[in-house]
Formats: C-alpha cells, sequence, structure tokens
C-alpha cells in the first residue's frame, strides 16, 4: 500500500519548515509516495517549485494550505478542481488583506460559503484537549469533505492520541486520516528546524522549551515505517483524499486584460489604428521601406500569438506617464521592435538597429513577450497607483520578491539563536562583510575574526549558518513587476499587503510567474531618466524636447566616450567600463550596445571580451567553424555577447529544439540562485560533436552558457541602455553645466558622489558657484554671467536643511534680497535648526563675512516682540579671526558633501610626499613597469565576477588612481582593503591601450591624517 503525505509545510511558512518545497518532492517521489500536499501556512508561496519538481519526477502535488482560524480550529484546505483553487486563493487573499504584512486574520464565518470545492482536515491540538464545540463547528462546515486528521510521531502518546481520536471521529461521524505534519524531509534537518523556531520565537535555542521538536519524526517517513505507524484504513483515506484532488497548476489560464480598446473595436485592430497613427509621427516623410515591412510583419505576429491586448496595456501605461511629463523608456525582449517604437514605448529607431521580433516573441515557445519600462525613479510612484486605479486592487498587484539568507543575515540570527553576545554577532557580522556576501561561510573567516573553530559552538553556527543559507526569511515587494489580469487576480494567486501603505502583493515571484506564463509589466525606477529630463528641461523649460530630438551619431560624443571621459554617464561610468572604452573605441550606436552587454559577468566569466576586443584590433582573424554559426555571431565578430545569441547556438550548433533552447534560457536565470544547467552540458556537447564541431569549441560554448547564468545581457535590453548612454554622453559632452546640474539635482543615483561630479564639471570648465541664500534655489540652477553659463549650488546640497524651510527662504526673496541673518530668520520665518545649517554649509556669506561670523550671527538671534521687529541689534558682532583653509574645507565636506575651496589632499601634500607617495598626475608620467608609491581618497570599491580581484578607484587632487588588489593580497590585509579612508599603496604601473591600472603589492591605512573629515566611498555595488 502507498500512501499520500497530506500535511507538509515548505520552508516558504517563513522560519517553520526546515526544507525547500523542491526537496520535499523529491524525497516524497524516491520514497514511493502516490502523492504530497504543499500546505503552507495562509500561503501558496512554495507549490510554483514544488510544481516545477513534481513536473519532473511525476509525483502527484496536491495544492493546500493550513490555516489557525483566530475562533476555532486548526485546518488542513485542499484544492480538488481549478474552482477549489480559485476559493483558496481568495480565502487566503481575504486573511492576509485584513492583517498587516506578515500576518493573517480568519475566521469562521469567513470559511462558512464558498469552499465547497476544497476538503479539509482538523488538525487536533498536541495536548489532545478536544474542542467538542469546534469538532461539531467543523463536522457542520465540511460534512461531507472533512475528515480527523491522526499524526502519530512516537512521542510517547501514540497510543491514547489514536484512541482518542477514533473516538471522536465515531461520536462526530467524521473519518480518519493519516497525516504525519510534516516540516522537514529528511530526520536531519531537525537542529535546523529548532534553529528557527527560536529565530521566530526571539530567543535562544536552550530556553525553546516545549517549542523545540520532541524528536526528529516530522520528517517525510519511509512507507515500511508508516505501515507500522498507522492502521491501514487511515492510510487508505489519505490516497483516497488524494484520488479527489484532481487541480494541477498547468489548468491556471492567464487571460491579458482589455481595459484600453474601445467599444466595438477589437484589440489587434486598435493596435494597428495606434501604430499607423505613431508611423505618421515618427517619420512625417514617409516610412521607410524596410521600417514598414517589419511593422507589417510584428503585427501579423502579433495577431497570429493574440498578444494585441498586452501591448495595448503597455501603452496606455506610457502614454499615462508620458501626460503627466514622465520621462519613461521601454526595454525588454518585445520592447525594441517598430511596433513598440511606433507606439512611444521605446525611443529605439528601428532604422539604428537589426532586432529580429522573432527572436523575443516566438511562436514555437509560445511564451509572453517581455516589455519593462524604465520611468523616472522620483515618479514611478505616480505611475504605480494610476495602474491600481485603472484596474483597481482585485486585479493588479506587484510580484513578490523572496529576501533569503545571505551570509551575514545568517550568522546574525544563528548566532543570536547559540546564544552569542550582540558584540559576538556584530563580531560574525563582520567576518562576512565587505566581498563576502556569497557562497558558504568559510571557517577561516571566523577564525579571522577571533573565533575558536575548536570551539563547538563554533561548528554548530559554521553548520547551521550554512545550513541556512538561501533559506527564504520572507516576502518582500519586487521593484515593479506589475501583474495585471483581466478577471480577478485572487483566481490565480493569493495578494497580500506589502510593507509600504498603498501597495499590494502577490505570493510569487517573477520565476514563479514566468514558470506559470503570467503576464508581468516591470515598470521600473530609473535615476538616469530623471536626470535626462531635467537636462532636457533646462535646454526647454516649455517641455517639448524630447529624447529623439537628441543629434544621432555625433563624432565628438564618440570621441569623448573613446577617452573614457564618462564620469556620471549612464552604464559606463564605473571603472570596468573606463577600461574598456578605449579598447573597443565605439564609433556608432551598434558599438555602444556591445560596450553595455560586454562588461557583464556573463561575457567575462566565458572569456568573451579579450577574443572580441583581439579580434576588433585585428589582432586575431575572425573564423567561424560554419555558415550556420557565422549567421548568428556575424555582427560581433564571431563572439557571442548577447544571450539570444547564446540561446541561438544551441539551436543551430547542437540540435536543440525551440522549447530546449527555451529552457536552456530559463535554466539560464536561475543558474546563480539555484543551478540546474549541469543537466545540458552533455546534451550540448554531444549534440555539437555530432554536427562537426570540435570538443574544444564545444567547451567553450557551454562555458560561455555557464558565465551568461552570471548575468548575460540580452540585445534588447543592451539597445535601450546603449540609447541612454548616448543621450547622456551627449549632454555631457556639449552641455557640461546643464550635465552636472541634473546629476546634482536627481541625487541620490549614480555611481558617484556629488564631490566628485562637481569636480568632473570644473575639470571641464564649468564654473562652479556655491550655494548661498542671496542666489540658490532648492535645486542647483544656471546662470549667465558675461556670457559664460555657470553652475549654481543648490540649497538642496545642505545636509541638515528642510526643503520647506527653503520654499519659504525662495519666496521671501522674491521681495527683495536679505540684507542680515536677523531680517532672513524673520521674512522666512527659519528655525534655529535651518538657520544653523545654512551658516554651518557658509551659505550666508553675502550677509556674514565668514562662516564663524555667520555661526555668531545665527547664535544671536532671539524671539523678539513684535514692536521691536526692526530695531537694530543690541550689541556690534566681534572681530572673530578668518578660518583656516583647512579648517574651512572640514566644513565644507561635512555640512555639503564637498568643497569648492581646494581637495583635502592638496592639504595633505606635504605629509604625503614626506611619506614619499607621488600625487596621481606624476604616476602618469612614469614608465609601466615600475615601482610606484601612490595614495589618495577611496572612492569605490568593487569585486566583480568570482571575486579574484578587488578593484579600487583613489583620487587626490590631481586625477584618479584605479588599483587591481589580487585576493591573496585583499584576504591578508583585509582590514585596510575594507576600512581605510585615505589608501596608500605601493604598485607597479601598468598601462595598455590608453589604460593605466596599478597592481598593488602593500597597502597603507592613512586615514588618520584626514582629521574629521567625512569620506564616504560606495563600495561593492
Amino acid at each position: 500500500m502507498s500512501y499520500a503525505e497530506l500535511h507538509c509545510i515548505s520552508n516558504y511558512s517563513f522560519l517553520r519548515g526546515a526544507s525547500r518545497p523542491e526537496e520535499l518532492v523529491a524525497r516524497a517521489h524516491a520514497l514511493g509516495y502516490a502523492a504530497l500536499a504543499i500546505t503552507d501556512e495562509c500561503s501558496l508561496a512554495g507549490v510554483v517549485r514544488a510544481h516545477e519538481q513534481a513536473r519532473e519526477t511525476g509525483l502527484k502535488l496536491i495544492i493546500g494550505t493550513e490555516l489557525r482560524l483566530h475562533d476555532g480550529p486548526h485546518l488542513l484546505l485542499l484544492a480538488t478542481s481549478r474552482k477549489g483553487y480559485t476559493q483558496l486563493c481568495r480565502l487566503i487573499t481575504r486573511g492576509r488583506r485584513k492583517a498587516a504584512k506578515g500576518a493573517y486574520e480568519l475566521r469562521r464565518k469567513d470559511l462558512e460559503d464558498g469552499l465547497a470545492d476544497c476538503l479539509a482536515l482538523f488538525i487536533p491540538p498536541r495536548n489532545l484537549q478536544l474542542d467538542e464545540e469546534q469538532l461539531q463547528w467543523f463536522k457542520q462546515a465540511f460534512a461531507e469533505t472533512g475528515w480527523l486528521a491522526v499524526t502519530l510521531l512516537r512521542d510517547g502518546v501514540d497510543e491514547p492520541r489514536l484512541q482518542q481520536l477514533q473516538a471522536a471521529g465515531t461520536r462526530h461521524a467524521l473519518p480518519l486520516v493519516a497525516a504525519g505534519n510534516v516540516c522537514m524531509h529528511a530526520p536531519g534537518r531537525r537542529p535546523l528546524r529548532d534553529l528557527l523556531s527560536a529565530i521566530r520565537h526571539h530567543c535562544t535555542l536552550d530556553r525553546l522549551g516545549g517549542r523545540a521538536l520532541p524528536n526528529a519524526e516530522r520528517h517525510l517517513r519511509s512507507l515500511d515505517d508508516l505501515r507500522l505507524l498507522y492502521p491501514a484504513q487511515l492510510l487508505r483515506q489519505s490516497l483516497e483524499i488524494a484520488r479527489r484532488c484532481k487541480f494541477s497548476l498547468d489548468e491556471l489560464r492567464y487571460e491579458y486584460p482589455d481595459d484600453v480598446t474601445p467599444a466595438g473595436m477589437q484589440p489587434q485592430d486598435y493596435l494597428r489604428q495606434l501604430v499607423e497613427q505613431g508611423k505618421r509621427e515618427r517619420w512625417p516623410q514617409g516610412c521607410p521601406r524596410k521600417v514598414r515591412l517589419q511593422i507589417e510583419q510584428e503585427l501579423q505576429l502579433i495577431a497570429q500569438l493574440e498578444y494585441a491586448a498586452y501591448f495595448l496595456t503597455v501603452w496606455d501605461i506610457v502614454a499615462f506617464a508620458r501626460k503627466q511629463g514622465i520621462l519613461c523608456q521601454g526595454r525588454g525582449s518585445a520592447a525594441n521592435s517598430a511596433v513598440c517604437y511606433c507606439l512611444g514605448i521605446t525611443e529605439v529607431d528601428p532604422a539604428r538597429m537589426n532586432l529580429l521580433f522573432e527572436r523575443f516573441i516566438s511562436r514555437e515557445r509560445g511564451e509572453p513577450p517581455d516589455i519593462d519600462v524604465d520611468f523616472e525613479h522620483e515618479r514611478r510612484e505616480e505611475v504605480i497607483q494610476y495602474i491600481y486605479r485603472k484596474y483597481g486592487r482585485e486585479r493588479a498587484a506587484l510580484a513578490a520578491t523572496v529576501i533569503t539568507y545571505r551570509p551575514k543575515s545568517a550568522l546574525r540570527d544563528a548566532g543570536k539563536a547559540l546564544g552569542f553576545s550582540l558584540q559576538q554577532v556584530e563580531q560574525l557580522a563582520q567576518a562576512v562583510s565587505g566581498w563576502r556576501s556569497w557562497g558558504d561561510v568559510q571557517g577561516a573567516w571566523l577564525e579571522e575574526a577571533g573565533f575558536d573553530l575548536e570551539n563547538p559552538r563554533i561548528r554548530q553556527l559554521l553548520r547551521l549558518g550554512n545550513e541556512l543559507l538561501g533559506f527564504p526569511r520572507h516576502l518582500s515587494q519586487h521593484v515593479g513587476g506589475f501583474v495585471i489580469s483581466r478577471g480577478g487576480l485572487d483566481e490565480l494567486a493569493p495578494v497580500e499587503n506589502a510593507a509600504m501603505p498603498g501597495r499590494t502583493i502577490i505570493q510569487w515571484d517573477k520565476d514563479d510567474l514566468e514558470s506559470l506564463g503570467l503576464l508581468k509589466v516591470d515598470v521600473l525606477a530609473l535615476g538616469m531618466l530623471s536626470a535626462i529630463r531635467r537636462a532636457l528641461r533646462l535646454f526647454d523649460p516649455a517641455g517639448r524636447m524630447r529624447l529623439q530630438d537628441i543629434p544621432a551619431e555625433d563624432p565628438e560624443v564618440y570621441a569623448m566616450i573613446g577617452r573614457a571621459d564618462t564620469l556620471g554617464v549612464f552604464q559606463i561610468e564605473s571603472r570596468a567600463q573606463m577600461s574598456m572604452l578605449p579598447r573597443l573605441k565605439p564609433e556608432n550606436f551598434y558599438d555602444l550596445v556591445v560596450e553595455v552587454a560586454i562588461v557583464r559577468p556573463g561575457p567575462i566569466q566565458g572569456d568573451m571580451v579579450h577574443p572580441y576586443l583581439r579580434r576588433r584590433q585585428g589582432r586575431e582573424p575572425v573564423e567561424y567553424p560554419s555558415e550556420d554559426v557565422r549567421a548568428v555571431l556575424e555582427r560581433t565578430l564571431g563572439v557571442p555577447i548577447f544571450q539570444e545569441q547564446v540561446i541561438k547556438l544551441t539551436q543551430v550548433a547542437a540540435g536543440f529544439s525551440p522549447g530546449e533552447a527555451d529552457q536552456i534560457r530559463r535554466s539560464m536565470a536561475a543558474w546563480k540562485r539555484r543551478g540546474g544547467m549541469e543537466i545540458w552540458e552533455q546534451k550540448l556537447k554531444s549534440g555539437m560533436r555530432q554536427r562537426g564541431y570540435s570538443e574544444a569549441y564545444a567547451e567553450r560554448i557551454f562555458r560561455q552558457i555557464q558565465g551568461f547564468g552570471e548575468y548575460g545581457f540580452p540585445e534588447s535590453h543592451a539597445a535601450s541602455f546603449a540609447l541612454l548612454v548616448y543621450v547622456s554622453a551627449w549632454i555631457k559632452c556639449h552641455h557640461p553645466a546643464v550635465f552636472a546640474a541634473a546629476l546634482l539635482n536627481s541625487q541620490p543615483m549614480g555611481f558617484y558622489a556629488p564631490a566628485q561630479l562637481v569636480g568632473d564639471a570644473r575639470a571641464h570648465g564649468v564654473k562652479v558657484l556655491p550655494a548661498e541664500v542671496n542666489a540658490s534655489d532648492w535645486d542647483c540652477t544656471l546662470e549667465t554671467r558675461e556670457g559664460m553659463l555657470m553652475l549654481r549650488l543648490g540649497l538642496r546640497m545642505i545636509k541638515g536643511l528642510s526643503r520647506q524651510a527653503v520654499q519659504r527662504l525662495v519666496l521671501a526673496r522674491q521681495s527683495g534680497a536679505f540684507e542680515s541673518v536677523q531680517q532672513l530668520a524673520a521674512r522666512a520665518d527659519l528655525k534655529r535648526r535651518d538657520l544653523n545649517a545654512l551658516a554651518a554649509a557658509d551659505a550666508l556669506h553675502s550677509l556674514e563675512q565668514n562662516r564663524r561670523m555667520a555661526n555668531w550671527s545665527v547664535a544671536a538671534i532671539e524671539a523678539r516682540l513684535p514692536l521691536l521687529a526692526d530695531a537694530p541689534p543690541r550689541e556690534r558682532q566681534p572681530g572673530l579671526p578668518l578660518p583656516a583653509v583647512a579648517e574651512e574645507v572640514l566644513a565644507d565636506y561635512a555640512h555639503l558633501g564637498l568643497s569648492l575651496r581646494c581637495h583635502p589632499l592638496a592639504l595633505l601634500r606635504e605629509k604625503l610626499e614626506a611619506l614619499r607617495f607621488v600625487p596621481a598626475e606624476a604616476v602618469g608620467r612614469r614608465q609601466p613597469g615600475l615601482m610606484v608609491r601612490a595614495a589618495g581618497l577611496v572612492l569605490t570599491r568593487q569585486r566583480p565576477g568570482k571575486g579574484n580581484a578587488v578593484f579600487i578607484t583613489l583620487e587626490d587632487e590631481t586625477g584618479s588612481l584605479n588599483l587591481i588588489i589580487w585576493r591573496h593580497l585583499a584576504e591578508r590585509q583585509r582590514k585596510i582593503v575594507l576600512g581605510a579612508k585615505l589608501l596608500g599603496v605601493w604598485a607597479e604601473i601598468q598601462r595598455a591601450d590608453g589604460v593605466q591600472h596599478l597592481i598593488v603589492r602593500r597597502l597603507y591605512d592613512h586615514s588618520s591624517l584626514l582629521a574629521e573629515l567625512r569620506i564616504r566611498s560606495r563600495d561593492f555595488h
């Protein structure tokens, strides 16, 4: 006799379940179970992963949920059909929506109707104290669909428990069924389960008491073991219940919303009408023939696959944003099509690209199209609330993001549960800080932090901490992935409240949605769009200038990019990008597309970067092992750079079907998180050998596919980003003052701090004026003096100054300039905190001689009677000595984050020279291969790819230096690598193709020279 486990929670019952859904399904299949129910508490968050595993193994999966009613019993509900599944989703949604995030509230009345297609199990309390009234209610509520669950766990009371439940079943005419109350797939997970319980109850393991498991029996047990424990009739009942539960997630059918199409029209007809209208607007002189043919092909394909409603949904969202003056740009597998260009979803002109629509919308795969839309990061919430208003909470929600344990959080929580002190817990967290953000926790890291690896508690911490890695901690909201349905969304999946007010989420993440073929529209935030919109408004305050109005293919822009003069430019401002630009020397838009995609972990790990550069520079012949491969890789010189190329190669070179190629794509997306690429290795290599490709070429292609699992870029995404690269570079090239103002007014965003942005603007000849109460607005502004455009810092730069105070200040200034601090305080109604902030930032220099005098004047202000409001001050201001330059620079950085006076290291140059550190400018004049001592402020720290090196950028008053610190040195001097603000190095100069690096041999921390200077670096982003 087989068995169906009907009561089983996964680790998506957060901090209760100790096994992953996939582990539970695989173990149940290995044990020969007939079926397994995943019954997470008031949740279906783990069922998609279980469903995927069940599809692979052939095990029958039952969808259910566990509920603890506020005024009733502990229950299980199991869906028997599609209708029953909808009933489950709606009930879970009701309970979750009535409570705060992470909680739920359900009562008996919530279950009294609407569950006709669900089966129910009554879960008796462990203390054997049955509530007769609750049993009676259960019998009435589930007269023909209710069972009494019997759980026998070898805890010393199995026999009396069975007898008591048999008697209760007879009294209430309820059949009995075996149910294991499973929370782990194997008994070895019991220590982890107790650890999770301690974390959940905010106590240490030794204080868990009765909340700990009495033994390890709550796992999936063998059939022989179950036959010894349970009467045969109870096991047979589990099979009968499983037989009645016939629903599968494969039955879910998603229908695109169609709220946009006018009454009396079909979506396809309305889409064509909008495309024709957009075509006339895009090409008023006539659409090119090639593009006309492309549009027609795309419309035919959209009609065949019935995707018109999807494109109209995205168009409607974008149209709303444009009406509100919100800059946006589409990207994704279908975004860079001629249809989307006509609809205004993207600004990538199809004439500049040659993207095949069929690569992204496939007849064979039948997968939904993918369009992500980036909006200005400061105004995206307006778009989100528009979607909620249009479709209602019943039909629109954000996808979930599963927050999982990483090394730092795992050690923190495990350390607390194991009884480590708060100080020790902080030491544990520091042991894995910085670049140690993935992979198993290593004992050497803890030993380095001062912990004894022979201590049993440390060994226990390492074992449990590593088991905890990757476990879900809670559900959060996706950055912007919206699920919108034609009918009620809670017919597809449960909906719950997000932590942020005004947001709701479904319980599935983006991978779950993709697995089930559900539509997700990404409504994303992008800081560069905010900056570009501000720049366009500075050019044209009326707001008529658009992205497409930026002149295309400007040689000056490409020359600037080729010099790596790209600080602040979208996507190509990072250290790695700046190193690549002089080698690649982009000359046209497609070169920018390649540039955006090639400096990614995928191409780097797949060893694609150097072959491409060598071929581009003519140092390596461009060869193709076959004409089929040439057709896929010719545009990228025989090197696969884009995700689509890798997928296509599996078809033309290894004979994969479109469906198998799509599975490869899905495996690539989940590779870093879950693994799964190994199963394709043999098939790919054997398929390539059969088609005449060498073993070495097959190995290289597989390595490249693995690399793309580490984040490879689709060509369509790269094209959208490349447009923003070009636009931001054009603004920087021709209007550096506008560029700097737009970036500063859009903070926080980007790779560099305001100090570096202002320094770069000044290096490009921009005159920067200080923040000042009689000249500055909240934002940075542009001023013209004697025909020269200058940048005036805004009062937004001043730390501690409220925006409301600045609004009052600017309004009061309209009636005339302020003449004294007292007058400023009175007319603008400024509180002492705001006055202190202005004085500390030296923004009162039009009213006082210097910062000290301004602070004195602010301190002298006192509340004055109305009759004396215009009376002169009673005391004369003292003649305070002028502050030293060093003191001024320190104060500037403390209160503005930058200084216009001088660079901090200019003040320390004598001390640095005494330590034999040379300026960055002097390093550039020395020959490569020489050793040099240099020092600078740490701007950025990065550890890309597999982390074989740490990259640090230093800055001094003469320029910047790029450091490469190999792993062995970084580990040896880890404290300095992570903590130094003023870093000195002894390093070898390396220079090639116009790119200079310093290969570091020794590190020195001279942060003490900075005294109180507040410098913050951007680390490991």
